[in-house]
């Protein structure tokens, strides 16, 4: 009996390890020193941003996705990032950062469902973000914990993912796109050499 216990435990002790040492968890700012192109919250959560994500429960399973449609605004070294969320169930929903630069590479990021502050740290081509979120009532109403990483693309595209814990316990992962929103066009119309210069700007679909 003392022999299985002992095994019993060895074996959670190499899974709590590989849970700590190889897993999403386990990356650190410093492994993106020297990556590029480099992150500015600045300049890449500015202006019209387009999301598309998708979000997994705990066995892994696809349980919702939604697309979104960002706005960020800078003042000097405080900025907001306001997103308008729609989940395929038909749910909307709205969040506001507040998002303050600190020393270094630092930064403080709040908001109206999280628990005080969220700490994040900019590396080469990275951003790293760790909070405290409050769930919905009608999703339950936990208190999770975040670890929430943003990679930037040659392309100006982000990659975001997303792991959320409670009780050290994956419960949910969200893995989406953000990328700057194609700018306005003219429409190109019959008339005036191809252009109608009195028609308003429309956006090319």
């Amino acid at each position: 009996m003392t022999f299985l216990l002992i095994a019993a435990l060895a074996v959670l002790a190499l899974i709590a390890v590989k849970t700590r040492l190889l897993s999403f968890r386990a990356q650190s700012p410093s492994d993106y020193d020297g990556t590029g192109p480099d992150f500015s919250l600045k300049d890449n959560l500015n202006g019209e941003i387009l999301s598309e994500g998708l979000i997994y429960g705990p066995t892994g399973k696809m349980s919702n996705s939604f697309v979104a449609r960002m706005i960020g605004e800078w003042n000097g070294n405080s900025g907001t990032l306001t997103e308008y969320f729609t989940y395929s169930n038909g749910k909307q929903m709205t969040r506001k950062w507040y998002l303050t630069m600190g020393t270094g590479n630092s930064f403080t990021a709040t908001a109206d469902d999280i628990v005080g502050e969220g700490r994040g740290v900019i590396s080469g081509a990275t951003v790293k973000l760790t909070y405290r979120i409050v769930l919905p009532e009608d999703a339950g109403g936990h208190t999770l914990d975040v670890t929430d990483w943003m990679y930037l693309t040659e392309s100006g595209a982000i990659m975001n993912r997303s792991e959320m814990r409670k009780f050290g316990l994956k419960v949910a992962e969200l893995v989406a796109t953000m990328r700057p929103a194609p700018p306005e066009k003219a429409a190109h119309v019959p008339g005036a050499n191809g252009h109608d210069r009195t028609a308003d700007p429309r956006a090319l679909q």
